[in-house]
């Protein structure tokens, strides 16, 4: 009937809005405007009184869960193999060891808190991985992204978002099983490698040159579509086999990466990852209800001193154990202490798996 507004519509719009609204005003201060996002999300979501402006927040979900696929999409063409042997053995050193050493510090502190063990290791990778995209702009700002620090963590932030996709294929493979043993995980860490394996093999001899053939066309706007169909399509793939389909979205941006056209790919596709990444951070803040942030404020305080001082120590250790000097390690220990994007998809999920559930 003519003046029906549909659910749907009213529920984007008002995400929208208030994702917008967060922009502004966290520019404006110049904060990381992630926690607009977030804050919107509470100030939308169904835990804030007096009433929850989402009408439909599983369907609203759904768009979520195409920006975590847009993100992770133009992740992967940020990624390269030459961009990886750029970095060294200090960025695959440093980086390994401190996402083992903020695992080990996650999972120790749900311990303490009374989350059973696959909880607590989703706790210890959320806390393990740093953000991106905070990193680049800040280090953008101080004009010293060719410092050697921040080339180190550069290549920390590589070898992090390799282990982020490791995890989140291991944890959401593991979120449906009764109990985490050392066969499921050695059974998921084997079909990931042969699934990867076949992915990069297969689609090292066919994506590049398709792309690439399509890009002769010289029409910008077919090639993006035929970009996002590739990704989408290999994210379907991986969630039938039982991975993450993010994690397919990740290797097929990945392959596109090897295309020299993947440059004109990774411009058109900003817009778009921006918007519907924003819905994904704001459907994050509306799984929080203020109410428990009341009742769980000590797990609260440890696991933020734990990603700042944790992250800190760390990640200098790390880098000085790599064979860097103090000064340059400390900085690079500085550099990573926040959490990231993955961090809030390795949040979701476990809230979605009902990880998070404490005795």
């Amino acid at each position: 009937m003519a003046g029906e507004i549909s659910p749907l519509l009213k529920d984007l719009a008002i995400i929208l809005a208030t994702a917008g609204a967060a922009t502004l005003l966290f520019n404006r201060f110049k904060q990381p405007v992630v926690l607009g996002y977030l804050l919107a999300g509470v100030v939308v979501g169904p835990y804030t009184p007096p009433f929850s402006f989402i009408s439909d927040p599983e369907t609203v979900r759904t768009f979520g869960d195409i920006g975590v696929i847009f993100l992770l999409f133009a992740l992967g063409l940020e990624f390269n193999l030459r961009k990886l042997r750029k970095v060294g053995a200090t960025a695959l050193i440093s980086g390994t060891l401190q996402v083992a050493i903020m695992i080990w510090l996650g999972y120790v502190l749900g311990r303490a808190f009374g989350l059973d063990t696959l909880g607590s290791i989703f706790l210890g990778a959320i806390v393990s991985i740093s953000s991106t995209v905070i990193i680049v702009k800040v280090v953008s700002e101080l004009r010293q992204q060719d410092d050697e620090w921040a080339q180190i963590v550069f290549g920390i932030l590589i070898i992090e978002d390799i282990l982020a996709v490791l995890m989140l294929t291991l944890l959401s493979a593991a979120g449906g099983a009764e109990a985490l043993t050392v066969a499921s995980v050695g059974q998921v860490l084997g079909t990931f490698a042969l699934f990867i394996a076949a992915a990069l093999v297969l689609g090292l001899l066919v994506v590049p040159r398709f792309v690439a053939f399509v890009a002769k066309l010289e029409l910008d706007d077919v090639l993006v579509t035929v970009a996002v169909a590739l990704g989408f399509g290999l994210a379907v793939l991986g969630g039938i086999l039982g991975f993450s389909p993010a994690l397919g979205a990740f290797v097929m941006g990945a392959l596109i990466a090897e295309s020299k056209a993947h440059r004109i790919v990774e411009e058109k596709i900003v817009p778009i990852r921006d918007l519907f990444t924003a819905v994904f951070f704001v459907t994050v803040g509306m799984l929080v209800d203020p109410a428990v942030l009341v009742d769980y404020w000590p797990l609260i305080l440890a696991v933020t001193l734990a990603v700042i001082f944790g992250k800190i120590f760390a990640g200098s250790f790390a880098t000085f154990l790599s064979g860097r000097d103090v000064p340059t390690s400390l900085r690079v220990g500085f550099g990573l202490a926040q959490v990231g994007e993955f961090s809030f998809i390795l949040a979701a999920l476990a809230a979605s798996t009902g990880a998070t559930r404490m005795r």
